[in-house]
């Protein structure tokens, strides 16, 4: 009896132990993100590269995307910030959402927060290169390479 009860004791042990490593392994983290993104027209067709810094790798990814309304002129944007809610490396890739209105002349700054269909949330800031005036809703495709 008193070997069953020690038993029990220690396979409850170990199943907490398993459970708090699971636990820590599948907890969301923040990554670190560069995106340099064009965008032109009067539909804002646009898209560029980036890149993911997370767990001390560095996972290159493309951006396409187009927003819908009034967008006019031509931008060039240096994004930097950081990917929110991530668990892997693939968590980036998806359609992000953005609803927003900005502007900018000359060398404004621009900024930015997207979310995608996983929960990973980016939150990106950057000094815009051109002439564009917008007001769209807009989406955001990321693939890595």
């Amino acid at each position: 009896m008193r070997n069953h009860f020690i038993r029990s004791i220690l396979v409850a042990a170990a199943a907490l132990l398993v459970s708090a490593h699971l636990t820590t392994i599948v907890k969301a983290e923040t990554g670190a993100v560069r995106v340099v993104f064009t965008k032109g027209g009067f539909i804002g067709v646009g898209g560029g590269d980036g890149v993911l810094t997370f767990r001390g790798h560095h996972y290159p990814f493309t951006v396409s995307g187009m927003s819908i309304g009034a967008t006019i002129g031509a931008s060039t944007t240096q994004f930097v910030g950081r990917a929110l809610n991530i668990r892997s490396p693939g968590d980036i890739q998806g359609t992000y959402s953005v609803i927003g209105a900005g502007g900018a002349l000359a060398a404004g700054a621009g900024g930015v927060q997207l979310q995608n269909e996983k929960g990973v949330i980016l939150q990106l800031r950057g000094p815009k290169i051109g002439v564009e005036l917008s007001a769209a809703v807009g989406g955001v495709r990321i693939a890595l390479r």
